[in-house]
């Protein structure tokens, strides 16, 4: 079994910034595609930037979202600001959290590991608690010995 830990968390909300992912839920290449190619877009035209300049801390938010039966995907950041484009304010609750840390080559190699360890892993094995929903975002923490450091949150509710 994977490296992870169950974590209180008090409730937090991130800004974020997001697309619909199209891919059906169960095409994980077209998923992990359309993410990458979000996310380069993000960081080529500013608005990354935008939101990493009214951030209340380094940790840059991979958020994902089921709204209004659309999967939706968001870069966001913890953030009492607002800014001029579309965004979402992102209510994460208040309770018990799976994290799972790790580390990848890029952010992209991380959030797709740490995506993979959680849902692929964890979750199914797991005997006494279970994901019942609600927003989930891998964590972009820390950048050293060119490598990205982070942790996927998931609310989960004892079963």
């Amino acid at each position: 079994m994977a490296d992870y830990i169950l974590e209180e968390k008090e409730s937090f909300t991130v800004l974020g910034i997001g697309t619909e992912l199209k891919s059906d839920y169960t095409d994980y290449a077209g998923i992990n595609k359309e993410k990458a190619d979000f996310w380069e877009a993000v960081s080529q035209d500013g608005r990354l930037d935008t939101l990493k300049a009214i951030a209340a801390n380094d940790y840059i938010f991979a958020v994902n979202e089921a709204v209004n039966n659309k999967m939706m995907h968001y870069a966001g950041v913890m953030t009492d600001a607002s800014v001029e484009e579309e965004a979402r304010v992102i209510q994460f609750p208040k309770g018990e959290y799976l994290v799972v840390k790790g580390e990848g080559k890029t952010a992209d190699e991380l959030n797709t590991k740490l995506t993979g360890i959680a849902f692929g892993q964890v979750l199914p094995e797991a005997k006494d608690f279970a994901y019942v929903g609600g927003p989930n975002a891998t964590v972009e923490m820390e950048q050293r010995n060119s490598l990205v450091f982070g942790e996927m949150w998931i609310p989960v509710v004892r079963k």
